[in-house]
């Protein structure tokens, strides 16, 4: 999310079907309090675990793949992994963590581990502030992570959540280029990797800011590119910043056709890894088009995310939220989320 109102008040997950693609759903909670200038005020994190908050993130993510889903995103903020920078990761925000990815993974579903700061920690651009927050501080917390799940092929790393207002792209790139290969050298050699790009990962800018021919830079060890995908976002409200209930446009002929065409000609592919609207019609007209495209250009686009299930209590009234009620989806996963229901 883009909104720091909204972002200091939210977590998400996302599932992924096995059709030939990813559908998913956030499961929120462990970002709650992480803000669009990289800061998180701890205090407001909501572990989205029964035990801890009474919320059952594990529940949801059944209820999800008993319809098809198969992959969830599970954000979580960087200063609830270390609380110092580039420090050691915090044994008891580490273990609540973990029992929410261990939880997605004894589903048999796919689980994207999301570090949430917007490319930053406390307002620092990592690696373009001086030497405030360094590559080596971002490569320290990713080795951790990726040594914890080095074997485990079902989860994704997403790298960084929305990056924006970066000064370099090619910098930026190079700070990917220094986590792939950590991640990698941590024994994790083939988990899929999500590569984000600048101005909040933009689909509709990730071409024209630069970040697709940076990120195509970004290699394995072995100097291949598989498994490494690019990360996309678009909301569809009337400023693509996820705020408003209503929704505008179906995002194809600005953003997923031309990035669609792009990809076909540089043979990479993409992810978009969060898209949400309201449960209202002009949401489910809109965004039941916009994932259909997705569907039908399954060469290039892996699949999609929605924001977003997780810590919502009923009476935050959040607007975008999919957190269903038992059994009982909410609007606009229903008619839109679930590949089947698709067109």
């Amino acid at each position: 999310m883009k909104s720091s109102i909204v972002a200091s008040t939210l977590a998400a997950a996302m599932v992924v079907n096995a059709v030939g693609q990813y559908q998913q759903c956030d499961i929120a909670g462990f970002d709650f309090g992480c803000i669009t200038d990289g800061s998180c005020d701890t205090s407001q994190t909501v572990a989205p675990l029964y035990q801890y908050s009474g919320v059952d993130g594990i529940a949801q993510m059944q209820h999800f793949m008993s319809n098809g889903m198969n992959i969830f995103r599970l954000p979580i903020g960087w200063q609830i992994l270390t609380p110092t920078l580039g420090g050691t990761l915090d044994a008891t925000n580490w273990a609540k963590y973990d029992e929410l990815v261990k939880g997605c993974l004894n589903l048999g579903a796919y689980c994207i581990i999301d570090i949430h700061n917007y490319a930053r920690w406390n307002g620092n651009i990592i690696n373009q502030s001086g030497g405030a927050v360094t590559n080596a501080h971002f490569v320290s917390v990713w080795t951790q992570i990726a040594t914890k799940y080095a074997s485990q092929s079902r989860v994704v790393f997403g790298i960084m959540n929305e990056p924006h207002d970066v000064p370099d792209i090619n910098v930026w790139a190079a700070t990917v280029q220094a986590v792939v290969t950590a991640i990698r050298n941590a024994g994790a050699t083939s988990q899929k990797i999500l590569l984000p790009g600048n101005n909040w990962t933009s689909a509709q800018t990730f071409v024209s800011s630069g970040s697709a021919a940076a990120l195509s830079q970004v290699k394995n060890l072995d100097g291949s590119i598989t498994n490494l995908i690019f990360d996309v976002h678009k909301y569809l409200d009337s400023d693509n910043s996820g705020t408003h209930a209503e929704c505008t446009t179906d995002n194809i002929q600005s953003s997923f056709l031309p990035l669609a065409q792009w990809l076909r000609c540089n043979g990479r592919q993409a992810f978009l890894s969060e898209t949400g609207g309201g449960n209202v019609q002009s949401c489910v007209t809109y965004m039941c088009a916009q994932l259909s495209f997705i569907k039908h250009n399954s060469d290039v686009f892996l699949g999609y995310t929605g924001w977003s299930a997780g810590a919502f209590y009923d009476s935050w009234n959040y607007i975008l939220t999919e957190v269903p009620n038992g059994s009982q989806d909410t609007l606009l996963v229903a008619s839109c989320l679930y590949q089947q229901t698709l067109p």
